[in-house]
């Protein structure tokens, strides 16, 4: 498995876990760090046995947004994975989800803090659990910044356009609560229940065919800003070779024999 010194990763049964661990600092983003979220999103995609992803936070938050010590030009820790900036300048960009999407579904567990940074990776997972005490917020124009990861595109298409403007043009905190009630979260558990909840929906998405699982995920977002003509054709392309699967044709047997299935996916 991979990680580093920012980012822990372990298995669940068919779910890997990644966990931004930079507690001292309420997680910001770190060049371990993010090092270590991409090598996990690209572990995840090369494993057959991985079906989930959960995305979590260590010490009580998500995640603080970008180190802003670094970005103000006094270094950042990890200066051992630099080579690995210089290969890929890009990848940055991919760990935080606006330049790469896994095959797998990515459920976010947050606690604590997920603003700036924080609530842009956010958008990049698929499925979204916050604690009571779960803080949301792109802060970034109370510091005369640009919330450069991907909000000001993606935000107006998961919430109704008034509320991503108002969390885009007045940089202000958003409880749990109410992130849930404009839709930019799906659930909100008790405090400290968030991983455990989100543990249990990826066991539910891990019980489906994974074939299918992936086509479905691929298709919602081929299809987003489609016509619904076109949108429908594409659906077709991608998911009637689902149904010539062996895993198709064990979810129906399973169905007819009144048991759970076994996936191969082959």
């Amino acid at each position: 498995m991979s990680g580093t010194e920012h980012l822990t990763v372990r298995r669940e049964g068919a779910t890997l876990v990644l966990t931004l661990n930079r507690p001292e600092a309420k997680n910001a983003l770190s060049l371990p760090m993010l090092v270590g979220l991409y090598d996990g999103w690209v572990e995840a995609d090369a494993d057959d046995a991985i079906r989930s992803i959960v995305l979590t936070g260590a010490g009580g938050a998500f995640c603080a947004g970008m180190d802003l010590k670094a970005l103000a030009g006094k270094g950042m820790e990890g200066q051992q994975y630099r080579d690995r900036l210089t290969a890929d300048p890009d990848l940055h960009w991919k760990a935080m989800l606006r330049h790469h999407r896994p095959r797998k579904p990515v459920i976010a567990a947050v606690e604590g803090y997920c603003v700036a940074g924080g609530t842009e990776i956010l958008q990049g997972t698929d499925i979204r659990v916050a604690g009571e005490s779960a803080t949301f917020g792109l802060f970034e124009v109370k510091r005369g910044l640009f919330p450069i990861g991907g909000s000001t595109v993606r935000l107006q298409r998961q919430i109704p356009r008034t509320h991503a403007l108002e969390m885009l043009l007045t940089g202000r905190p958003y409880s749990a609560r109410e992130a849930a009630s404009v839709g930019l979260v799906g659930h909100v558990v008790p405090e400290g229940a968030a991983l455990a909840k989100a543990l249990e929906i990826a066991e539910l998405v891990n019980e489906c065919g994974p074939l299918a699982v992936e086509a479905v995920k691929a298709s919602v977002y081929e299809t987003a800003e489609l016509t619904e003509a076109e949108g429908l054709a594409a659906e077709l392309k991608r998911g009637w070779p689902v149904f010539d699967t062996a895993d198709a044709k064990e979810g129906a047997r399973a169905f007819a024999e009144k048991r759970a299935p076994v996936y191969k996916r082959v």
